[in-house]
């Protein structure tokens, strides 16, 4: 036991900066999440029967293409669409040999510097913010039409009473499933290490694979995921209390 706690001591860096890049991944692919969520939703919910065929036609457009960015990126498993973003999409505009936006030596060193962090961020956040235009669908519906009727009623524009009245409420119901889609991202982040990002299960494949031992380091790295989405159930159960709206 002393000698793998030794071993542990050896990697302690490798630990630090597998951590700090599994909270990075996940921050921004869950900022990206949101911000795809809620367009996404806004663009379901879309509805402009009454206006003339040009609005009309755009809110179609706006809707079938959520529809489709939904029916695909539910429909496909996560571990698929790392390996697409990093062995066709992700390429195609970053690639030495005439990529769209850069080529050459560039992108070579761009490639080696951020592209597994790029792909991971961008795997993760277009795949959870598939679920998330969900959450945030079912959300905004939640709230009774009578208020966006007394909003509208008292001059406010569509979006004006989306804004300031529906969303916030809207999002005082969404924290619980948005916590556990966040404790989701967190996990799900450990695929990124196919794409040789750095993270806490490359540390487990680098020690696994040098030392030939499996269980204690699987453990380590268990514990950590574990530590974070703890801290993560904690903030969300806080949030929740304070602006969940609990009724008496």
């Amino acid at each position: 036991m002393s000698d793998y706690f030794d071993l542990i001591y050896e990697y302690r860096w490798m630990f630090a900066k597998g951590i700090l890049l599994t909270l990075g991944v996940s921050a921004l692919s869950t900022l990206m999440g949101v911000v795809l969520g809620m367009v996404g939703a806004l663009a379901r919910l879309a509805n402009a029967e009454k206006s003339a065929w040009p609005l009309r036609a755009l809110t179609w457009l706006l809707r079938t293409v959520s529809g489709v960015y939904l029916w695909v990126f539910r429909g496909t498993p996560l571990f698929v669409q790392l390996f697409v973003w990093a062995y066709v999409w992700f390429p195609a505009f970053v690639h030495p040999d005439g990529g769209w936006i850069l080529s050459g030596e560039e992108a070579k060193i761009f490639r080696q510097n951020y592209g597994p962090f790029l792909i991971g961020v961008l795997a993760l956040g277009t795949n959870s913010g598939a679920y998330i235009t969900e959450i945030f669908r079912a959300g905004i519906q939640s709230i009774d039409r009578g208020q966006m009727e007394a909003a509208r009623s008292l001059g406010l524009s569509y979006g004006q009473a989306m804004r300031y009245i529906i969303v916030p409420q809207a999002v005082r119901r969404m924290l619980p499933p948005l916590g556990n889609e966040f404790i989701t991202l967190l996990k799900d982040s450990s695929l990124v290490s196919t794409v040789a990002l750095a993270e806490l299960m490359s540390v487990y494949n680098a020690i696994s694979g040098r030392f030939y031992i499996y269980k204690e380091p699987a453990y380590t790295v268990a514990l950590l995921y574990l530590a974070m989405t703890s801290c993560l159930t904690i903030l969300f159960a806080w949030l929740e209390k304070r602006y969940g709206g609990r009724r008496r």
